[in-house]
């Protein structure tokens, strides 16, 4: 008999909370292939799924598990894969098709050091611009990160919602350190979480079915494949009814409709942690790991009297810039802290008014970026009285 883990505390490495909120989102259906440093939340979902009569398949490589992922969703299935920086650039053709075709389903990046295999067991956050753009042409994208393991459980599940609420892939970005560490997680009870199920067409079989024509609020009704309705699934540009245009109209309409079923419900997907944001002269912003240690200093200085505050990115796609303008606003200069050679911070100072008083406290070695790094950072700006 399966052991219950609804209402439990356990001590758990962020890849098997990413598994234990899968299976609670509803996930039945995980193919992937093993790679540093997310190969836990495969073997996690190994000895999981069977016990929840779901399915894991490792596969010859990342973009047939991911050709799977989207296979299965299209079923009916929600689908996952998980991997790391170097397994998500091989999935890019497929990133495309799933954007272009509208399937549901979850990516989980572990981002390591790279480029190439890089660092393979270390530490990093450099495949934010690839979340973003790393397939070829025009499309909206939705990534969520966290930084701690309680967060990463809700962050999962909104993850789902999210894929099955636009019909999009989701990413998850997390980092080595959040992926490795271990932290007590409360696995909440049923039904304590809201999920999103998915839409089904109430079209009756013998009716015509538009599998790419949108109701009002915007959601596509799905027909499970092989069910009750045939229909075409293509990477091309396509009409309603999913068969291949070069129409000027049909392909402008529906590029428009891949972007703004995304970005045009920015506050639906945007989601923040905030401290001391009302009176910070010094904000810092932060995600991942990294926000671990921005949290710890702007508690540290806090303390001495130094009015800073921090806002903890839980949305990077689509980019929160409208509510980081607002929260910048007062403040004397804004400090972005994060593990690459600088990808959110480009975004802040697009987002910010001044954006000469942005600046990057960052680390790239593969090690975690510390209070200390950050605090030196601080107290050069400080004392070039910038």
């Amino acid at each position: 008999m399966t052991q219950k883990r609804s209402g439990r505390i356990e001590f758990l490495q962020g890849n098997e909370v990413c598994a234990e909120a899968a299976i609670y989102a509803g996930m039945r259906f995980y193919a992937g292939y093993p790679i540093t440093p997310s190969t836990e939340v495969a073997e996690r979902l190994a000895l999981r799924l069977p016990e929840v009569g779901g399915t894991c398949l490792q596969m010859e490589d990342e973009i047939g598990s991911l050709c799977s992922v989207i296979g299965a969703s299209l079923t009916g299935l929600k689908g996952m894969t998980a991997t790391s920086g170097p397994g998500y650039s091989l999935m890019q053709e497929a990133v495309g098709y799933a954007i272009m075709a509208e399937v549901p389903l979850v990516i989980v990046d572990v981002q390591r050091g790279g480029p190439s295999t890089g660092l393979p067991t270390h530490a990093s956050q450099g495949d934010v611009m690839q979340v973003r753009w790393g397939t070829h042409g025009d499309h909206a994208i939705v990534c969520l990160s966290a930084s701690t393991h309680q967060d990463l459980f809700e962050t999962m599940i909104r993850a789902f919602n999210a894929s099955e609420t636009f019909r999009t892939p989701v990413v998850v970005l997390i980092d080595e350190i959040v992926g490795h560490m271990r932290e007590p997680v409360r696995i909440p009870d049923a039904g304590e979480y809201d999920l999103t199920e998915r839409l089904l067409t109430s079209v009756p079989r013998d009716v015509d079915y538009h599998p790419y024509f949108p109701r009002e609020d915007g959601r596509l009704p799905m027909s499970h494949f092989g069910g009750e309705h045939r229909y075409n699934v293509t990477g091309l540009y396509h009409d309603m009814w999913g068969f291949p245009s070069d129409n000027p109209q049909v392909t402008n309409d529906l590029i428009h409709h891949l972007m703004n079923k995304l970005e045009n419900r920015k506050r639906d997907l945007t989601f923040t942690k905030e401290w001391n944001t009302e009176d910070a002269e010094i904000m810092l912003i932060s995600y991942g790991a990294s926000a671990r240690s921005a949290r710890h200093i702007m508690e540290d200085r806090r303390a001495v009297g130094m009015r800073m505050g921090l806002i903890e990115l839980q949305t990077l796609w689509p980019f929160p810039g409208e509510l980081v303008r607002e929260r910048c606003r007062g403040a004397s200069y804004v400090v972005v802290v994060e593990m690459n050679m600088g990808q959110i911070v480009h975004e802040v100072k697009a987002a910010v008014e001044m954006p000469e008083r942005v600046f990057l406290a960052n680390r790239v070695d593969g090690e975690m970026i510390t209070p200390a790094d950050i605090k030196h950072l601080v107290r050069v700006i400080q004392g070039k009285g910038i």
